[in-house]
């Protein structure tokens, strides 16, 4: 089944088939993949928004790496449709960290690579080191590790704040405050840099 890119999975599908899985169920991974293929392909193209101009690395191949290394996933237990899009959106990140470290170990004497944290409570468009930001962010999950997932879901994955609330068991008012806190901590963490 292949969507076009304003069609959006029923949750209740995808949750289905995360769940079948999760019991060990390959043909349902192979039916869920097409249908959420187009949402994580949104989800990389905000991704690459945020990234510097003349970034080499592409959104069709941060998605498909994404969507290679979720189908290998053997041993997870999905606990629905926010869960899937959690684990994408921190493998999303981890494949942008790793691919700005190994272009700062090309250059000579490593290069910094820029991403923009654009919203109204950190300066918009206020370019930042990504490899700054990803350990800005492990700083973060050391001292509030549901804060970090809170910035990772909603700034990484895209999630509005009622998603994340449901993801993480929360009130969207808990997802709010944290989100606020935790942006104006990454604020502070970025601008002493």
């Amino acid at each position: 089944m292949q969507l076009d890119a304003d069609a959006h999975p029923d949750p209740q599908e995808v949750s289905r088939l995360l769940s079948a899985w999760s019991a060990h169920d390959p043909a349902a991974r192979d039916a869920l993949m097409p249908i959420v293929y187009a949402e994580l392909r949104r989800l990389a193209h905000a991704y690459m928004r945020r990234e510097r101009a003349g970034h080499t690395l592409q959104t069709s191949a941060l998605v498909n790496e994404a969507y290679l290394r979720l189908v290998d996933v053997e041993r997870m237990e999905w606990r629905g449709r926010g869960h899937f899009f959690a684990m994408a959106a921190t493998l999303m990140r981890r494949i942008l960290v790793d691919h700005a470290r190994d272009r700062a170990r090309d250059k000579r004497g490593g290069r910094v690579v820029f991403t923009s944290l654009a919203d109204k409570a950190i300066a918009p468009a206020a370019n930042v080191d990504v490899l700054a930001l990803d350990e800005a962010l492990d700083r973060l999950a050391a001292l509030d590790p549901h804060q970090s997932q809170i910035v990772e879901l909603r700034f990484f994955g895209g999630l509005t704040i009622e998603e994340t609330a449901d993801t993480l068991g929360i009130s969207p008012a808990t997802v709010k405050r944290d989100w606020t806190w935790a942006k104006a901590w990454l604020h502070q963490q970025l601008s002493s840099r």
